[in-house]
């Protein structure tokens, strides 16, 4: 599917934040060889620039939209077009980091012993996803698509929990880390605007719904789901909106 970099931007500094809480803990000093998995604009790309100046860092995602974006902003590194599912480089990495990329793949069992294999010796795979599958941002949103007017176009499309428990990763990566450090955190979002949860979403987890339906449906759908999402999450005397948001990080040295 086709994603817009402007709407996904529209919270950047939210977003933003948790690859900054990534970084902050990968403990690599000088790497030489560098992959953003997923890196969509590469704002986040940009800041494994200026953490690690003299690395050759590699940029992988599937959307040329948002390639594009990043072509613009940074010449200083290689941009790849490439579904993150496919990738299968010839070598291996000081540094494999993906920010918020990797719940979009199924099979993380087979995925995450992959991606080990893609770091070097010494090296760190370092992660970070959504785990907030079970808030009603997204239980809402699941639940409009499995009623009977939507299920026929939508339900197949439905990933409910497409991130497993902290433990899991543990169990995956414990036999091959020489050191494993994993950790959630929920960070209490406050957002401004109309109904800026739906916006949040529209970005990235609405979207593949929103483009498997036809014009009419689509507005239908969405108009709906601001319905019920503006109820669970209303907006605050002050005109905020609380968006409380869990994010699971891994970062494994091999």
């Amino acid at each position: 599917m086709s994603w817009d970099p402007q709407q996904y931007s529209r919270f950047a500094e939210q977003r933003l934040r948790p690859a900054l809480d990534l970084i902050a803990r990968i403990p690599v000093d000088d790497p030489q060889t560098v992959v953003d998995l997923g890196c969509g604009t590469g704002n986040v790309t940009r800041l494994l620039r200026s953490r690690w100046p003299h690395a050759r860092i590699t940029g992988v995602d599937g959307s040329p939209q948002m390639l594009a974006e990043a072509r613009k902003a940074e010449a200083d590194i290689v941009w790849e077009q490439l579904d993150v599912a496919a990738w299968n480089p010839p070598g291996k990495f000081d540094l494999v980091f993906s920010n918020a990329a990797l719940h979009w793949l199924d099979d993380h069992p087979t995925l995450f012993k992959r991606l080990c294999c893609n770091v070097a010796a010494g090296g760190v795979l370092a992660v970070q996803m959504p785990r907030n599958f079970g808030a009603p941002s997204h239980t809402l949103m699941h639940e409009l698509a499995l009623s009977p007017h939507w299920r026929d176009t939508l339900g197949a499309l439905l990933r409910p929990q497409p991130v497993l428990a902290p433990e899991a990763y543990y169990d995956l990566l414990a036999a091959s880390a020489s050191s494993l450090d994993i950790w959630e955190t929920e960070y209490l979002q406050i957002l401004e605007g109309e109904n800026p949860v739906a916006e949040w979403t529209k970005g990235t987890w609405l979207a593949p719904l929103l483009a498997a339906l036809a014009p009419g449906p689509r507005a239908d759908f969405e108009a709906e789901y601001r319905r019920r999402v503006a109820q669970a999450y209303p907006r605050r005397a002050d005109g905020k909106t609380l968006f409380p948001f869990r994010r699971l990080f891994i970062v494994a040295l091999l």
